[in-house]
This record gives C-alpha cells, sequence and structure tokens, in this order.
C-alpha cells in the first residue's frame, strides 16, 4: 500500500505552483462572482436583481428573477524570489450556483400588490482554497555533501451552501448554511546527492476536512424620495446601502494519514523501510472568523460606488494535523459601476454594464516575520442578452491586474480573467390566470 501511494502521488502535477500554499489551507479562493470581480470583489454591499451575491446572503432577497450562474478563471503570472523568476498558468471552473425569489415580482404587480416583504433562496458550490507546489531546494552539508529537499503539495477545498434570506421594507437579512469538505496532501523527498548508496527519506502527509459552518448578512437600503404632483413623497431611485456580512469561527473535523518511509531514489518502487505509517487519525480544524462593512450609493440603473472593509481573524486558525499559526488579514476594497443607458433600445454598447476597483488586502501567512498581501485593479463588462420571452440574462468579463506575495522575498505579479454566466428566468412561483 505504502508503494501505491507514494508512486501514484510523485506522478501528479500540482495544478499551480505557489511555495505559499504549503501553509494552513492552502491559497484563499475569492468567493465573489464575475460581476463583483469587476468591482474589485465588493460583498457587503452589491445588491443586484438578477445576479447572485452568496457572500452577503441578505442580497438574495432582492432578486427579481430565477438566477443560474456558472463561472471559470484563468490566470497567468509571473513568480520571483531572490534569485529564480518562473512563469505558471492556471484555470479552473469557479463557480456554480443557482438563486431564486420567494415571491413573483410579476404576480405582484399583476395583483396590484406592494413588494414591502419577500425571500430569497440560493444553492452554490465554490472551492475555497487551492494547494499546489512542486520546490526543489538544494543545500551543501559539511558532512553529507549536497542535499536535495523536494517539496510538493497538491489538494484544495471546497465548501457546498444553502443561502436563504428575508427582506422587510428595506432591511434585509441573511444566513448561510456552508458544508466545507476537500483534501489536501503534503510531500517531503530528502536526497543525498553525493553519496550513491545513501537512501532518500519521503514524508507524505494527508489532510481531509469536512464539516459545517455558518455565514450571515445584514442589508439596509435608504431611499431618496422626492414629492410627486399628488404631494406624496415617493423613491426617486437613489439610494445609499449599508451591508454588513461575515462567517462564524467554529470547528470542523479533520482525517489524517501520515506515511514516513525510506526508499532507494534510483528505484521508486524499491521500498526499503517504513518508518512510521498512520491511517485514521481524527481531529479537528479551527476555522477563523471573518466579518465585511461596507457602503454604497446607487442611482437605480445608471450609477452604483461602494467602499468597504473587512477582516479575518486568522491567528485563531488552529490545524492538530498541522499546527502552525497564521496572522490576522484586513482588506479594503472600492468599486464602480456606470450603465450609459439601461434602457436603450438600439444601442447595445449603451446598455453595457462597465466595472472598475481596487483592492487591497493582507494574507494570514508569512515568511521571515513579513506578512503576505495583495493588492489589484480590476476592470470588467456586463453584458445584457435578451432571450425569449424577454428575459433578461448577462455574460460577465473582469480582469484583475494584480501583485501578490512577501514584499521583498516572494513576489508574484498576476493577470487573472474571469467569465460568468448569469441565466435568468422570471417566471417561477408566477401565478397564470384565466380570465
Amino acid at each position: 500500500m505504502a508503494q501505491s501511494q507514494v508512486s501514484s502521488f510523485v506522478d501528479i502535477r500540482p495544478k499551480l505552483n505557489s511555495p505559499l500554499s504549503r501553509f494552513g489551507l492552502g491559497n484563499p479562493v475569492d468567493q465573489f462572482y464575475a460581476a463583483q470581480a469587476g468591482l474589485g470583489g465588493l460583498e457587503s454591499t452589491y445588491q443586484d436583481g438578477f445576479h447572485l451575491n452568496i457572500q452577503n446572503p441578505a442580497s438574495l432577497a432582492s432578486l427579481q428573477s430565477t438566477s443560474f450562474e456558472v463561472g471559470g478563471f484563468g490566470r497567468s503570472a509571473s513568480l520571483a524570489d531572490r534569485n529564480t523568476t518562473v512563469n505558471t498558468w492556471q484555470g479552473n471552473m469557479r463557480y456554480i450556483a443557482l438563486g431564486f425569489p420567494l415571491r413573483n415580482p410579476i404576480s405582484l404587480n399583476l395583483a396590484r400588490q406592494q413588494n414591502i416583504w419577500n425571500g430569497g433562496m440560493a444553492f452554490s458550490l465554490t472551492p475555497t482554497s487551492n494547494v499546489g507546489y512542486d520546490l526543489q531546494v538544494l543545500d551543501d552539508d559539511p558532512e553529507f555533501g549536497e542535499t536535495s529537499n523536494t517539496l510538493k503539495g497538491t489538494g484544495g477545498g471546497y465548501r457546498f451552501s444553502w443561502s436563504t434570506a428575508f427582506r422587510y421594507k428595506y432591511l434585509s437579512a441573511g444566513l448561510n448554511v456552508n458544508y466545507n469538505f476537500g483534501k489536501i496532501t503534503n510531500s517531503r523527498i530528502v536526497t543525498f546527492n553525493d553519496i550513491e548508496e545513501a537512501l532518500a527519506s519521503e514524508f507524505v502527509e494527508d489532510v481531509a476536512i469536512k464539516g459545517f459552518s455558518l455565514g450571515y448578512g445584514l442589508q439596509y437600503a435608504y431611499n431618496f424620495k422626492d414629492v410627486d404632483k399628488n404631494g406624496e413623497r415617493r423613491p426617486n431611485g437613489k439610494r445609499i446601502i449599508i451591508g454588513l456580512n461575515g462567517n462564524l469561527g467554529n470547528e470542523i473535523d479533520t482525517d489524517a494519514s501520515v506515511l514516513f518511509r525510506r526508499f532507494s531514489p534510483n528505484n521508486q518502487l524499491a521500498v526499503r523501510d517504513t518508518l512510521r505509517s498512520e491511517t485514521s487519525r481524527s481531529g479537528t480544524l479551527t476555522l477563523p472568523s471573518s466579518y465585511s462593512v461596507g457602503i454604497a450609493y446607487e442611482k437605480t440603473n445608471k450609477l452604483y460606488v461602494g467602499v468597504e472593509y473587512g477582516s479575518r481573524s486568522n491567528s485563531d486558525y488552529r490545524n492538530s494535523a498541522s499546527p502552525e499559526l497564521l496572522l490576522d488579514a484586513n482588506r479594503i476594497a472600492f468599486g464602480i459601476q456606470y450603465i450609459p443607458n439601461a434602457n436603450s433600445y438600439n444601442k447595445f454598447i449603451q446598455r453595457i454594464r462597465y466595472r472598475a476597483g481596487l483592492r487591497f488586502e493582507e494574507d494570514g501567512r508569512s515568511v521571515d516575520g513579513v506578512q503576505a498581501r495583495r493588492n489589484a485593479v480590476t476592470i470588467g463588462v456586463g453584458l445584457p442578452f435578451r432571450l425569449p420571452r424577454q428575459q433578461i440574462s448577462f455574460v460577465d468579463l473582469a480582469l484583475e491586474f494584480g501583485k501578490f506575495g512577501v514584499p521583498n522575498i516572494l513576489d508574484e505579479n498576476y493577470v487573472q480573467f474571469t467569465v460568468g454566466f448569469s441565466l435568468n428566468d422570471n417566471s417561477w412561483f408566477f401565478k397564470r390566470k384565466l380570465n
């Protein structure tokens, strides 16, 4: 069994090559979707009738249509340390989700009922972290000569979420129930290059995670009003949105296995000595809590401007299978969206949603006491399309230009492209009537 575990893992090629992904649960994967990716990753205040915002489940209560969303990404990066530069590329599916309002807006209009309250619900599946590195570190030992350390890791975490929300007038509240799962494999092989007869040593550790966690969200929209011809005050389409969202910290289960062996480096399958082999080693992992708070100004179908601050308590992270310490991390994001003329009949370019944003955030990992961070500039567009029965759907595109890593130690300059499809159908829960 030890032979098959080692040989199959040695042949695996990681989907990415990021040395920092060896720490914690790997590189965090952004949880926002393609539309928000063009807005700098805003999550607390983003509210749209035809797009999902799972990060703040309160936004689901403002959906105007059933929305099916799927997205993917591609990323090109240049990774450099003090001596070497390596170019990498990766891409994969980013998310898949289905959300819907619990009361159909068309039915309410036909029944001449005010949409004072509503609810929303969604199901989503997204990756939460990626682990991938394949490194070789050479060292000169006074006694054994040149030694080679080969470090390799693969895997990551995933999250399936059930989200629900309720809105009364302008206040919305939502809840995420998340099931977290995944598996991470780390390996280290030490060989003595100057001693032909020396056996190499390998340490392989698998950690599987599984368990539930909770997220929450609040949104309040203050609508500006004008006095109409009847002397009544009515909303004029301009509003301020205040949002709060986050995740509660809690423990989930881990299941680890460990293999420590010696072998002849000239023949990977010739296992000479298995020093340690453990399976089904149960443990716990503490997920850190997080929150984001923001404020946005919106002029309906014209302008959206938002800013938010977030924090993640990574110092609360604990993993009994692989003990290590992480640092608390903060983030600031800014985004703007502009629509020239959302109701233009014959000019498609006037109906496009143009987006831009900035993001400055810290990472929980560090090297030599220097904390990792990421700074990014984003641009994006939302392309609206009319489908049969006047259904409106979107193709959302976003480009992110950023720098990630530990300053002056390990720097990564990258360009990331995100594409998302938002397919909408407002006939769900529609009450048909015959006159």
